[in-house]
């Protein structure tokens, strides 16, 4: 499969032209990846444009590709979420990268009570576009036209707001309700899988998303790590909405 790399200007590139990769994505593209003249390699914007193209000319910061085929893939209709809480280690980055790569259309990182990483107003900007470029990454790797976006941090009086518009399934070892028997047919709304933090969703806040119309459910008998249990329930609703 041909390398894939992700630039704004392939969005207005036609058969024909030539795109020019500059920056960080030219030094990958020739020091770390090596492409040749001539070689095959694919473009995206991460806004649905997919290009098919040949290096033209490769130097370290400057890699020029030559459009042969262009194609526009459409948003997904029904969008599906990952409402990540922060976490201490990398743990949360693991499932944003693990996500990413599953076709998740939106990351959304909580500030849980039981969080025990805190963004501040200085950290949160910072920690958005940490993430941001996680999932741009993985998104490549993953040859995905689309790339998912990552919003600001939120809080749980955010999500009770967004629980008016959209599906919130929060993943709760004691649900009562298995994932796996949700039936999500017969509804348009968006997808949010809420995940909790290491020391799970507090009593308080379950209250409160229950309130709002959120569904809480589980994945099986045993309890997840906060980094694999939004990318396993991913792979359900996936599944579930005919994604895969």
């Amino acid at each position: 499969m041909a390398l894939h790399f992700v630039d704004d200007a392939a969005g207005s590139a036609r058969p024909g032209d030539l795109v020019t990769l500059t920056g960080a994505e030219a030094h990958h593209a020739a020091a770390v990846r090596r492409v040749r003249v001539g070689e095959a390699v694919t473009l995206g914007d991460g806004r649905g444009t997919w290009l098919s193209g040949v290096c033209a000319s490769v130097a370290p910061r400057e890699v020029v590709v030559e459009v042969t085929e262009r194609r526009d893939d459409p948003a997904p209709s029904r969008r599906v979420a990952l409402v990540q809480a922060l976490a201490k280690g990398d743990r949360d980055e693991l499932a944003v990268q693990a996500a990413t790569e599953l076709g998740v259309d939106e990351v959304v990182p909580w500030q849980a009570a039981r969080s025990v990483s805190r963004w501040d107003a200085a950290k949160a900007e910072k920690g958005r576009a940490r993430w941001a470029t996680i999932a741009r990454e993985a998104g490549k790797q993953a040859h995905r036209s689309w790339l998912p976006e990552v919003t600001g941090v939120v809080s749980t009086r955010d999500l009770v707001q967004r629980a008016r518009t959209a599906h919130l399934l929060v993943l709760e070892p004691t649900a009562s309700i298995a994932l796996t028997t949700l039936d999500l047919h017969g509804d348009d709304r968006d997808v949010l899988l809420v995940v909790g933090p290491e020391g799970g969703i507090s009593a308080e806040e379950l209250q409160q998303l229950d309130a709002a119309g959120a569904t809480l459910v589980r994945l099986g008998d045993t309890v997840l790590r906060t980094s694999t249990a939004g990318p396993a329930a991913l792979a359900l609703v996936n599944t579930a909405l005919g994604r895969w």
